[in-house]
């Protein structure tokens, strides 16, 4: 079931979003080289508090961290270590925010420090590929449109790239819970027409997830939580929270 939200609880979500977009962005900002992932974990913590809201990952049963912190080869839901960050690695900051009652959920992706590597410019024109494939996702958030439209746009700028798509992890609805309905795909299953019509008051989760190999992912080690690329290449996460209004796509994390 698709829970719609009205204009009141948009413009809630909204401002919940405005706060998680800017702390996002501080984090990122604070992700240098030299620095652990434990030290990023505790000042989002703080910047969570600070805003009077709280971390949407804690609510996630078995998860104890306000992040996901995902380095290189790293997919999603990598947990917060002592890892200290080196010049070249690739960092995904993955962060959600439970504010008046209302889940938004962001997500970027950096070059770690200058990157004196010979595959910089390797993984500079990767990681644009993925905020492409978000901004044009994004434009397509219009009533009327399908999921289809989003996940057939994803797939053809990711694999048009010579990447691939990380097939089994998905966008999703966001809301009340952190995950709602629907499933938003980064790569067209069947037809654009079987696919959900929005009809406003959507508020999705779009992220493509994409590998800079092969979309295969394994469980990293036993904490039940880390995924990784099975061929070890890299990967990147772009995410926004958008809601589907009468005046066209509005982006709730955008700070």
């Amino acid at each position: 079931m698709i829970n719609l939200k009205t204009k009141e609880e948009i413009a809630v979500m909204r401002e919940g979003g405005k706060k998680l977009g800017t702390i996002l962005l501080k984090l990122l900002d604070y992700s240098q080289t030299g620095i652990k992932l434990t030290d990023i974990e505790t000042l989002a913590c703080k910047l969570i508090d600070e805003s009077g809201a709280k971390a949407s990952f804690k609510t996630v049963r078995g998860y104890h961290w306000a992040t996901c912190l995902c380095v290189n080869e790293v997919v999603v839901h990598g947990i917060p270590t002592p890892y200290i960050l080196k010049d070249g690695d690739v960092l995904t900051i993955d962060i959600g925010l439970l504010y008046k009652g209302f889940h938004t959920d962001t997500a970027w992706t950096k070059i770690i420090g200058t990157d004196t590597s010979a595959g910089k410019e390797k993984k500079i024109q990767f990681l644009k590929t993925g905020q492409e494939a978000l901004a044009k996702a994004i434009s397509l958030c219009n009533i009327g449109n399908r999921i289809g439209d989003i996940s057939a746009s994803n797939q053809n700028i990711i694999e048009g790239a010579g990447y691939s798509i990380v097939k089994s992890l998905v966008g999703h609805g966001v809301g009340h819970d952190l995950h709602e309905d629907p499933q938003i795909p980064n790569f067209l299953r069947g037809t654009i027409g079987n696919t959900y019509e929005f009809r406003g008051g959507e508020t999705i989760a779009i992220e493509p997830i994409y590998a800079m190999g092969k979309g295969s992912i394994v469980y990293e080690n036993e904490d039940g939580w880390t995924l990784s690329t099975r061929d070890r290449s890299i990967a990147a996460v772009f995410e926004h929270s958008i809601a589907f209004t009468d005046n066209g796509p509005l982006v709730l994390t955008e700070a």
